[in-house]
């Protein structure tokens, strides 16, 4: 080629550089706590086909029961419906501290293989589902390189729970700047806080605030409960007696569903007394309150809700341990409100002044929907205050893709077992028919009902974010487990509430919903 060939010929095409495909796994999990292990031991033995992997936003497995390390951290529900239905729980308590719950849930993971599937400090941002390939494509921030990744999915599971595990709920306090000692957040407590011979005041009345008070009396000076409005509290045994008496003629695999069942049964029994005729459930829960308290004891000011019981969450103490520190007198209550805090404390509307070496802010969670994880359809942000739930478990208009959310009045992983495998009925039932989609539709009447019906604080700040449910089934919340075994474990598939797509069809899923 001569010289002006050379010149004149046309420039050659830079060679394209190829792009690597995001990673595709058929199962994509959101959270390793209770939820999201359980949820990866029940692909592994009901879908073993599957490819599935776990993205946990921390370095930890446990979720919730690896972040609260403050002092008694220990479950709202007795550990035999806490527990996995599929693994026994064996320890001797029926209340569980933080500390055994995690190792329950490490020892699950273990147990059944799905650790090396787990890949931490993955916070996921945002998922897009695409209806041309039926699939999802997540992103995830790694918190500890920094490094945005994406993975695909055919279904994907959030097992994040609904609150946020960075922040808790910390209304601000006029003067709080001027107070010498120490202001903690159970959500951060220092490893470091020693309050042993302080005066601690303990804002708040949740299960928080009874779990942490009888905890640090041991080494306080003296802890003093100041709550707003009081709580019901119910004394649980700390270890139960029919698992006790089973265990010594029974197998655990055998005992285990006996006393879980057993307190199912119960627990939906008060709940529906509760809902029926909430004046008689109120009068027991005072005279069991008032047997345990020293004599005298004001109970119409510090246990008398002003709301029904289970319009928010009973608090459960383990033998009654918070009323045996109040008899001692190493703790009291204050039923008032802050007025401000001062050098040495907090000055209340009353008028009085609780002094105050430490004070801890009890106060609550933070709502955050998936996570804080965006959904979109095809590059279409969903807003999730439009959509209706189904099932509790799936979201109308959205194709494969659930959410767990346990029971406002139960154990959570009750319904976490349910979700969980219900998700592995639709994989089956998808493979089986040659469908590529499953996706839910809202009520043809419409639905204005909230999603979580309880007047909690935390609930209500929020409840406008999350999805509405409908007036009745598939769409209705009914919080009863016995109701959902039957919907869940054997009611069918294909009802007026869900869809299926097949591949041609799957473009198009999103104008049929």
């Amino acid at each position: 080629m001569t010289i002006d060939q050379l010149i004149e010929a046309p420039a050659a095409r830079p060679q394209a550089i190829p792009q690597h495909e995001p990673e595709h796994v058929d199962v994509l999990i959101i959270g390793a706590g209770l939820s999201g292990i359980g949820a990866a031991c029940h692909l592994r033995e009901e879908c073993p086909d599957k490819t599935y992997a776990v993205l946990e936003s921390r370095g930890a497995i446990g979720g919730t029961w690896d972040l609260f390390r403050y002092p008694g951290v220990r479950s709202d529900s007795d550990m035999f419906t806490l527990g996995y239905a599929f693994r026994p729980w064996t320890d001797a308590t029926s209340i569980a501290d933080g500390a055994s719950i995690r190792r329950y849930i490490e020892d699950t993971a273990r147990e059944y293989g799905v650790g090396d599937h787990i890949r931490f400090h993955h916070q996921v941002v945002s998922a897009d589902w695409s209806a041309e390939d039926a699939r999802w494509t997540v992103t995830a921030r790694r918190s500890d390189t920094g490094e945005t990744v994406r993975l695909t999915c055919s279904w994907l599971s959030a097992c994040s729970g609904y609150y946020r595990y960075d922040e808790g709920f910390r209304p601000r306090f006029d003067g709080e700047e001027r107070f010498t000692g120490q202001i903690v957040h159970p959500q951060h407590w220092p490893e470091d806080l020693d309050v042993t011979g302080k005066q601690v005041v303990v804002i708040g009345s949740g299960a928080t605030a009874v779990t942490l008070v009888p905890s640090l009396a041991a080494d306080a000076a003296h802890v003093t409960m100041l709550q707003r409005t009081p709580s019901y509290i119910m004394s649980l045994p700390g270890r139960d007696p029919l698992a006790q008496v089973l265990r010594r003629r029974l197998p655990a695999t055998i005992a285990y569903p006996i006393v879980r069942w057993k307190n199912v049964l119960l627990s939906t029994l008060l709940f529906q007394l509760s809902r029926r005729r909430p004046a008689m459930i109120k009068k027991l829960i005072r005279r069991l309150t008032q047997k345990q308290l020293p004599e005298g004891f004001d109970v119409d000011t510090h246990f008398n809700p002003p709301y029904d019981p289970w319009d928010q969450r009973l608090c459960l103490v383990p033998d009654g341990d918070l009323f045996r520190t109040l008899r001692q007198g190493n703790a009291s209550i204050v039923t008032d409100r802050v007025k401000a805090f001062t050098e040495r404390g907090i000055d209340l509307e009353s008028g009085k002044h609780l002094d105050a070496d430490v004070i801890i802010t009890a106060t609550g969670l933070n709502l955050l929907p998936l996570g804080g994880m965006s959904l979109s359809l095809d590059g279409t942000p969903v807003d999730l205050s439009t959509t209706v739930s189904y099932k509790g478990m799936m979201i109308s208009g959205i194709p494969n893709f659930t959410m767990v959310i346990g029971y406002t009045n139960a154990s959570w992983t009750l319904k976490a077992d349910l979700v969980n495998r219900y998700v592995c009925r639709l994989l089956t039932h998808l493979d089986e028919n040659g469908f590529v989609a499953a996706t839910p539709v809202a009520p043809p009447e419409g639905a204005d009902a909230p999603f979580l019906d309880l007047a909690s604080g935390y609930v209500q700040r929020s409840i406008a974010q999350l999805p509405k449910q409908g007036s009745r089934t598939p769409w209705r919340l009914h919080q009863n487990y016995v109701r959902d075994v039957r919907l869940m474990r054997r009611g069918p598939l294909d009802d007026e509430g869900m869809t299926f797509q097949r591949p041609a069809a799957a473009r198009s899923e999103r104008t049929a919903a």
